[in-house]
């Protein structure tokens, strides 16, 4: 596993954790020369931080630029991996507010965050010159244990002043974590899987259905909307991550046989406060 910090206490002992420079050559090349696959996750967090131009250069290069080095490791290996899976994101597909069902078809968007998904998939498919087969995950909003939409919206929610943030039907391509790393393991096993594939659930919503569901969930109301407005100005451009949206559906995978252990949101939810999420 390469990483810039000391490895999770969690790790798997029969994992090892190795340092690398994500954006320059090392002596963690020699990690990559004989493996049997590579999953690249990394990237700088989209929300948390206005998108200065220092800041938009970190999103960048954190992805497209760390994308070119593994490849580039590949291609210095004597034995190099059968398959490359490398994180997307369905901002690839840039604003769709009408809703309508966005497939790994549908040609890249306009934007910021569009247009560096577009360079982050193209140093990923260099990878297929060297003989790789490239899986290119394009994930929606991760809900899970750690960091994303979900956590930085359940203390208002637990305050009893929740609600949808910014206009409300914007489209959220949720997907519940245990899927994330089913469609991984599915990328890796499946010599069909190559190319574009969607990492969200089967059924999207709108904001103000997912802030309904979260509020169900916890037993709270989700009355108390924050308005687009009030994003842009917490924000400024960033917000565009958070009040635009496409209705981001799994085709590839469907058709490749995977059965989703959470298609709806409600049993998402329910599954992951069961288990201590919130």
């Amino acid at each position: 596993m390469l990483g810039r910090r000391a490895p999770d206490p969690r790790l798997d002992p029969r994992a090892e954790a190795v340092r690398w420079t994500p954006e320059q050559p090392g002596d963690w090349y020699g990690a990559i020369d004989g493996s049997e696959a590579v999953i690249h996750l990394a990237g700088e967090p989209v929300i948390g931080k206005r998108w200065s131009p220092e800041q938009k250069d970190v999103i960048y290069r954190s992805r497209v630029e760390s994308t070119r080095q593994v490849v580039a490791a590949m291609g210095a290996a004597k034995e190099r991996p059968r398959v490359f899976v490398c994180a997307s994101a369905v901002g690839y597909y840039g604003d769709h507010p009408a809703g309508e069902p966005v497939d790994e078809s549908q040609g890249p968007g306009q934007g910021f965050l569009a247009d560096v998904v577009r360079d982050w998939e193209a140093a990923a498919d260099e990878a297929t010159a060297l003989g790789v087969r490239v899986v290119k995950l394009r994930i929606g909003l991760v809900l899970g244990h750690n960091g994303g939409m979900l956590e930085s919206m359940l203390p208002a929610f637990r305050m009893f002043v929740g609600g949808p943030v910014g206009p409300g039907d914007q489209m959220m391509p949720w997907i519940h974590i245990d899927d994330v790393v089913g469609l991984v393991d599915l990328a890796l096993a499946s010599d069909q899987a190559s190319g574009p594939m969607n990492a969200t659930a089967p059924h999207p919503v709108t904001m103000n259905e997912f802030a309904r569901a979260l509020g169900h969930a916890l037993g709270r109301p989700s009355a108390v909307p924050v308005p687009t407005a009030a994003v842009k100005l917490l924000l400024g451009e960033a917000g565009e991550a958070v009040v635009q949206g496409q209705a981001a559906v799994p085709r590839v995978a469907q058709r490749l046989g995977y059965a989703f252990r959470f298609e709806r949101l409600e049993a998402a939810l329910a599954d992951l406060f069961r288990r201590g999420r919130g």
